[in-house]
């Protein structure tokens, strides 16, 4: 098999992440017999100390004209530090969700055995956990108009708006992948409050039938934020707006340990992109440090994505190998115990693929 995918490496420590998932994607186009031709393009910080644009057009069109993109991290203090910077590269990421139409991040949270102590919470509290997030991308008060402040500078306003197709689809897409799980679907919203709560709710009723064997519950986000913590393992795919998506998946995030060890994925209506969760860790780039691990799974989910299902097992078992033997970087490595740099972790997941 022959396919192209896109490799927008961004900011920070993205390269290196970046280039330890490549190392295993060319570990299974060796084994299997695939042929992957990459195709590097800049997107966040770096594209605009280059064209002045944090998505450039010709990022978007090796997006569009790739199977799959491979994405890093994006973010650069010097924007953080400056509040008077027009262009910041955090644009680049919502013109590229919004241009490649993908409405759906995915991530996955699986509890390795091995890293249970590592976790803030309990250990017979998360051991087990296994559930997937699905968080709405492209609508609500991100992208609601009008937005913006009064002339005085004294008020603020933003508008959270969603449309039925919007929700449809991507409940759609939350019920399926409940019915290729333990088939329990929770939609977390606020509609004791907010109308387009109520809409989600509605909506979801409505396509419940289509869907006899998932359970669906529902639940209020503020609900939905303690019970992640108290209980973990009730959850099996989670489906709910941009704004509450973005916090409850941070919040889900720490559960593992480290934010190094969770993919994602983004999927739409075109070309489908997959990253790790964590930010661009600008303190740790051109160290050799960071975790590539969460980048590397969320190959083994584009893998998948392709329907290259065994080679994305594979990834899977050689990350898990590198865990349970403590092949790891030093934000997961057991005190007392020698950490790995981000290459070597690499080479290790390659040479076990």
């Amino acid at each position: 098999m022959e396919k192209n995918i896109a490799v927008l490496a961004g900011d920070g420590i993205g390269p290196e992440i970046v280039a330890e998932a490549v190392k295993v994607l060319d570990a299974v186009a060796n084994k299997y017999g695939h042929r992957f031709d990459y195709r590097p393009a800049p997107v966040g910080a770096c594209a605009i100390d280059a064209t002045g644009d944090p998505y450039p057009a010709e990022t978007h069109r090796v997006c569009q004209e790739a199977d799959a993109v491979l994405f890093g991290a994006i973010g650069d203090p010097k924007y953080d530090n400056d509040p008077a910077a027009k262009v910041r590269p955090e644009q680049g990421l919502l013109r590229m969700r919004k241009s490649l139409g993908l409405f759906a991040n995915i991530r996955p949270l699986v509890m390795f055995d091995s890293l249970a102590d590592r976790s803030p919470l309990k250990t017979e509290i998360v051991k087990g956990a296994d559930f997937v997030c699905v968080r709405e991308l492209t609508g609500g008060m991100y992208f609601g108009r009008p937005q913006g402040r009064s002339e005085d500078g004294n008020t603020a306003y933003d508008t959270c708006v969603y449309t039925r197709e919007e929700v449809e689809r991507i409940l759609h897409l939350a019920f399926g992948l409940a019915r290729g799980r333990r088939k329990h679907l929770t939609v977390v919203d606020k509609a004791n409050v907010i109308a387009t709560s109520r809409l989600w709710r509605q909506i979801a009723k409505e396509i419940e039938p289509q869907y006899p064997d998932v359970e669906l519950e529902f639940m209020f986000v503020d609900n939905a934020a303690m019970q992640l913590i108290q209980r973990p393992t009730h959850f099996d795919v989670i489906v709910t707006e941009n704004l509450f998506g973005d916090i409850l998946t941070d919040e889900s995030s720490v559960i593992s340990g480290s934010l190094g060890m969770l993919p994602s994925a983004s999927v739409g209506t075109e070309t489908a992109l997959f990253e790790p969760i964590h930010g661009s860790y600008p303190q740790a780039a051109g160290k050799n440090i960071a975790n590539p691990m969460a980048t590397i799974l969320s190959a083994a989910m584009l893998l998948e994505h392709l329907g290259l299902n065994e080679e994305g097992a594979a990834v899977r078992r050689a990350v898990d190998k590198a865990v349970t033997e403590g092949i790891v970087t030093e934000d997961i490595a057991r005190t007392g115990a020698r950490a790995y740099s981000t290459s070597e972790v690499g080479d290790f997941v390659a040479a076990n693929v």
